[in-house]
């Protein structure tokens, strides 16, 4: 690990540079992390499988977590090769838009077209924490607290719809 050092506002801060195998560990280390913090929240002890994510059972949807340098995000992401396909599942999904945002303090967003860092197009439904790093441990209690609050909301929001969305979309 680097450091690399600025000068600003007559303030001396260090800010830290990783190789991409110390992010990778990194990385893994704050989902291990992440996974502990889960086994002690109450909604999620009683649960065999913590989270829903990949088996939404609706091909083309699934339920994500991101987390960046700049900000960790709760989503449902409609990952659909076909973009017609995936336009018409995320216009369903439109139609339900109240019953996702509910218990959210804040409105969803939502994103018909957004490209991933592998250049495959999706159609993204989400909440974000901005302005927080996942290379800064201390920011960690926060970004978990913000994962597991607002999946927790959007997971029980999406099953509430889910065999709604199953009738009309296959």
């Amino acid at each position: 690990m680097k450091k690399a050092g600025s000068l600003g506002n007559s303030a001396f801060f260090m800010e830290f540079m990783y190789s991409k195998d110390e992010e990778k560990l990194l990385r893994k280390e704050f989902w291990i992390v992440f996974a502990r913090r889960c086994e002690i929240v109450p909604a999620l002890r009683s649960k065999k499988k913590k989270w829903v994510l990949y088996d939404t059972g609706l091909s083309g949807i699934d339920l994500k977590f991101e987390v960046t340098r700049n900000q960790a995000l709760v989503m449902i992401e409609i990952n659909n090769k076909e973009e017609t396909r995936r336009l018409e599942i995320f216009e369903t999904f439109q139609k339900y838009r109240k019953f996702l945002e509910e218990g959210f303090t804040e409105r969803l967003i939502w994103d018909f077209c957004c490209e991933r860092e592998s250049g495959q197009e999706v159609c993204r439904i989400y909440t974000s924490l901005p302005d927080v790093d996942f290379h800064r441990q201390n920011q960690w209690p926060d970004i978990f607290n913000f994962l597991i609050d607002n999946m927790l909301i959007l997971e029980n929001n999406f099953m509430e719809i889910k065999d709604v969305l199953e009738a009309e979309l296959y």
